[in-house]
């Protein structure tokens, strides 16, 4: 998949179909509408593209947007795997907040990207002070020879599929649920830093991770996950807490990999969370916490099988 910020760009190689949208997580209902703009892309004999913002445009208008669920090299994986074969980029801003609906159609869509068609959810809005509603852009697409699809969400045992609804599951610990509406296992990719040697101590040698993105971060507690370093994977175990047995105050993220030893300190790994498996505890005593400790890696052992 090329990635193309479309800044100076006007694309005269081909047609585009292009799926429009923040695509928040790529999300199962994001991704019925990717793939939606790609029959539609077949069927025209168009390009299979999208448009999106590099910054989420909440971030961009009230200063302190939502978590990400996905960083950008993250969705851009995603992308390309559904089968988009362009992705055009630009920055939110305000030349591009001001824009009016017509404008925004018209310059950006039909003069830059030579869009022909155009698949959007139902509750898509464009232009300055989100003016814009899926009606206008089919009226506006009509008089430039665009034609519009509107694709109905998806719903998941009659609740609506939403990044909001995938962020509320990751912070309640629900992680088998968070996965079911992303289609996949949710993940960080971060890199290993150095930190206390607690887990060393312990037997159980942890690396510290610090997320490469501003992710959600899933409820405080134990993890069954997997760990992806150059290219092979792990089974792992995720404590995402304070280490209350010691005392700690500062939240981690700290990743048993289990099987391996190798020093690993300044590269970026990616960590796939799988289920949740308990809340962190105080324990009374540094014996107790290695009894379940180990306890909960003999358990991942068990379960690893089942999913690699």
């Amino acid at each position: 998949m090329e990635i193309i910020r479309i800044d100076n760009t006007n694309e005269t190689r081909f047609q585009t179909s292009l799926a429009l949208g923040n695509f928040d997580g790529v999300h199962i209902g994001h991704q019925k509408l990717i793939k939606s703009m790609i029959d539609t892309a077949k069927k025209s004999k168009l390009h299979p593209s999208m448009m999106i913002f590099e910054n989420h445009t909440k971030s961009f208008v009230f200063k302190n947007g939502p978590r990400l669920i996905n960083s950008n090299a993250q969705k851009n994986r995603f992308l390309e795997k559904l089968g988009v074969k362009t992705l055009y980029t630009m920055k939110f801003d305000d030349e591009i907040m001001k824009l009016s609906p017509q404008e925004f159609v018209e310059t950006i869509l039909y003069g830059r990207l030579n869009c022909r068609a155009i698949t959007v959810g139902p509750d898509y809005r464009f232009g300055y002070k989100a003016k814009g509603d899926v009606d206008l852009l089919i009226s506006l697409g009509r008089n430039l020879g665009i034609k519009t699809e509107i694709i109905q969400p998806v719903y998941h045992e009659g609740i609506l599929v939403s990044s909001t609804r995938v962020r509320d599951h990751l912070t309640d610990g629900e992680i088998v649920e968070a996965n079911r509406l992303l289609g996949r296992p949710f993940s960080v990719i971060g890199e290993v830093i150095h930190g206390k040697g607690l887990g060393k101590k312990l037997g159980v040698p942890t690396a510290n991770i610090r997320p490469m993105d501003k992710y959600v971060i899933p409820k405080k507690g134990i993890y069954m996950t997997y760990t992806t370093i150059d290219g092979k994977t792990y089974p792992s175990a995720t404590n995402i807490g304070i280490n209350p047995t010691f005392d700690e105050v500062d939240l981690k993220i700290e990743n048993h990999i289990i099987g391996f030893d190798d020093e690993i300190y300044g590269k970026e790994i990616e960590i796939f969370f799988i289920e949740y498996i308990r809340p962190e505890k105080k324990f009374e005593s540094v014996e107790d916490l290695k009894r379940r400790m180990h306890e909960d890696i003999s358990y991942i052992k068990q379960k690893s099988n089942l999913h690699l």
